[in-house]
């Protein structure tokens, strides 16, 4: 269950969280209706077959948004549209108006609603309760902000907002590139992203590449700024953080895992439990880097 993607929020650290089980339980997945589009609402962390909304170990909360949405491409709507106009015109020997093709395409859209597939979704989301922070599995800053909704709508509040660095992050990532010390623990990966400070100017990616090498410092002596730059924690995270101070491609290394491989068990919940422990750990840490680094501002209460 180890995320892949952060998205990070803060949020005031006394903030009550009403009775979570109730408040889930009440904005709980509901099946997707046949004229509907879509459905979102809380579903179980452990998976469908379970029934608790959220689970919490200390200070760290876990909870899942899960979704289902109905496929009907475009194409195959307009197709059937077209068919039934074409059909009209041909009958009574006239064209199809404004106002007439809008409701030909509302009854196509409650004819194929129901037939349609249905697709899944789900996304898990940590919060960490005692220093206000949110962390959502996903590089989108849409469905990020979605999943907040949906926890916002639970709760009826919920006063969360994005980083506000007090420093600009390309000009921190760049420092780290152009030989700046970095952070504790940290060391540059082999993977960057580099732009022309004007906006439209040429982008050049790099991977597998040694970052403090010659062919880089051209691209720094020429202008361009790191907007996007893969690093590694204490050997036990690897990342890519963007300008956006969104986290990407993370993944727990073997310097994280050994104690989960030493205690394997064949108890799918128990190992989910070891997994978000350790998870919650290292991302405290990797926030707690993150915010002296970029200087991030508190939510205030």
């Amino acid at each position: 269950m180890f995320f892949r993607n952060l998205t990070f929020f803060r949020f005031p650290p006394k903030t009550k969280l009403a009775d979570l089980e109730t408040a889930l339980g009440e904005t709980a997945l509901k099946p997707v209706g046949p004229l509907e589009m879509s459905s979102r609402g809380f579903v179980s962390p452990f998976g469908r077959d379970a029934e608790v909304l959220h689970h919490r170990l200390g200070d760290s909360l876990w909870l899942t948004v899960g979704g289902e949405d109905r496929l009907l491409p475009s194409a195959v709507v307009n197709d059937e549209l077209a068919k039934k106009i074409a059909a009209i015109e041909q009958r009574e020997g006239r064209k199809v108006g404004g106002k007439n093709r809008q409701r030909l395409k509302e009854d196509v859209l409650h004819e194929l609603l129901p037939r349609a597939f249905v697709r899944p979704m789900r996304l898990d989301g940590a919060l960490e309760v005692k220093d206000g922070v949110v962390a959502v599995d996903t590089s989108s800053r849409k469905a990020a902000e979605a999943w907040i909704s949906e926890l916002r709508r639970a709760l009826g509040s919920f006063p969360a907002l994005p980083l506000n660095p007090g420093v600009a992050p390309r000009s921190v990532l760049t420092g780290w590139i152009a030989g700046e010390p970095l952070p504790a623990g940290l060391v540059l990966g082999e993977e960057c992203e580099l732009k022309d400070a004007l906006d439209g100017g040429a982008i050049v990616r790099c991977q597998r590449q040694e970052l403090q090498g010659d062919e880089i410092a051209k691209h720094l002596e020429a202008g361009k700024q790191v907007t996007r730059l893969a690093l590694v924690l204490d050997d036990k995270l690897s990342f890519v953080l963007g300008e956006d101070l969104v986290v990407r491609k993370l993944k727990f290394l073997d310097g994280a895992v050994q104690a989960l491989e030493a205690d394997r068990t064949d108890d799918l919940r128990a190992e989910l439990d070891a997994r978000f422990a350790l998870q919650s750990a290292e991302l405290k840490r990797l926030f707690a880097l993150l915010e002296k680094a970029f200087q991030l501002s508190k939510a205030e209460a």
